[in-house]
């Protein structure tokens, strides 16, 4: 069986917390794993400043998709301005997902299904009815379900539904 080639692929930039985020990510979301891991050498750490034989790049699968994680230092943060979506199937997974990437992350960050983890990074967990729901082709129902999701934090498919029935 030949692997598929996947031309682009997220690169997440830490300071210093890529095998833990690497760690967590790999156990929440399934058929995911470390592929690679790269360590600073002599003259790699001396051109950046860490430590030689610590996590450089660690290349892993994130529910089938390749993933790359980089301990590169405090010169960059993560911005709300990209995010990673996970499209849940139903309300079970986007409760699943929603506690597990959220855990320790920060609560003023979370409005309309967008979260950050504790490592900063933008989620979005999207139950995938949403979307119908939104295009509702009564126009007053895709309203109504609108102006409800804009009220919540983790998006609730039962609010929505029912806010359309008002």
């Amino acid at each position: 069986m030949q692997d598929r080639f996947q031309r682009i692929t997220p690169f997440l930039w830490f300071d210093d917390q890529a095998e833990e985020a690497v760690k967590l990510y790999t156990s929440i979301f399934p058929s995911s794993r470390v592929l690679d891991t790269m360590r600073y050498d002599t003259e790699s750490a001396r051109v950046s400043g860490r430590r030689e034989g610590s996590v450089m790049v660690i290349d892993f699968e994130l529910d089938g998709v390749r993933v790359s994680a980089l301990n590169g230092g405090p010169h960059f943060k993560f911005t709300e301005a990209v995010s990673l979506v996970v499209n849940c199937r139903d309300q079970a997974e986007v409760d699943h997902y929603w506690e597990r990437l959220g855990e320790g992350g920060d609560p003023a960050a979370q409005v309309c299904g967008w979260l950050k983890d504790r490592f900063g990074v933008s989620w979005q967990v999207v139950p995938e009815e949403m979307n119908t729901l939104l295009k509702d082709p009564d126009p007053s129902r895709a309203q109504k379900a609108m102006a409800a999701m804009l009220k919540m934090k983790k998006l609730d498919l039962a609010e929505m539904r029912a806010a359309m029935d008002r």
